[in-house]
């Protein structure tokens, strides 16, 4: 029997170079921040799964906690906080005693990558981790994409065509595999502070996401 591909990369993990260079650099500026493969945040259990596109380099890669430093895990914890899926409010650091209860957050490429642009080799080396994250989710319903390439990513992931499952915000896609996916422009301060996103535009795509969950 073939050797099941694991959910969540090593802490250290070699497979992309450039992002290997970059975390070494980091650990000389940064020697106290994390620096490294984040793995996701939340129970396997949940039925909802939110999938940014990677760690910030002040925000998760700092505390080893997706979203968790920097500005997108205020907007996002917090929303999902109103939802009534964590134990309490975030207080946006690793140890705060923060839980998410009903979902659960990744990223599409697990380590920082230099000015927050992955390249499209390093998404696909990312790619099995992130199909067995979700492979292994069995009670898994409904998935939200943060942003477009996370959207794209993950409908790749399956094999499917993005021409069939076009990204815009507030969107809901039926895959073919039972699964839900509803697109979210991404929480980051950029997007925000241009308002691309409002905190009433993501929280309606998360009502979006509670629709689906008990549909």
């Amino acid at each position: 029997m073939p050797k099941k591909h694991p959910a969540e990369p090593k802490r250290g993990c070699t497979l992309c170079p450039r992002l290997v260079e970059f975390r070494i650099e980091n650990k000389v500026a940064y020697p106290n921040f994390y620096n490294g493969a984040v793995q996701s945040f939340g129970p396997e259990e949940a039925p909802f799964l939110v999938i940014g596109l990677a760690p910030g380099l002040k925000g998760a890669n700092k505390t080893g906690r997706p979203f968790t430093g920097d500005f997108s895990g205020e907007l996002l914890f917090t929303s999902l906080h109103k939802m009534g899926w964590t134990n309490d409010k975030n207080q946006n650091r690793a140890d705060d005693g923060f839980k998410l209860t009903l979902c659960r957050v990744t990223n599409a490429v697990c380590c920082v990558p230099p000015q927050n642009k992955p390249t499209a080799l390093e998404v696909n080396n990312c790619r099995p981790f992130l199909l067995e994250r979700i492979d292994r989710m069995k009670q898994l319903k409904v998935m939200m994409a943060l942003g477009r390439i996370a959207h794209d990513t993950t409908v790749r992931t399956f094999g499917l065509r993005l021409a069939d499952y076009k990204f815009s915000h507030g969107a809901v896609h039926q895959l073919p595999n039972g699964l839900t996916l509803v697109d979210s422009y991404h929480v980051s301060r950029y997007n925000v502070n241009t308002g691309v996103l409002t905190e009433k535009m993501f929280m309606q795509a998360l009502k979006i996401v509670k629709e689906e969950l008990t549909a």
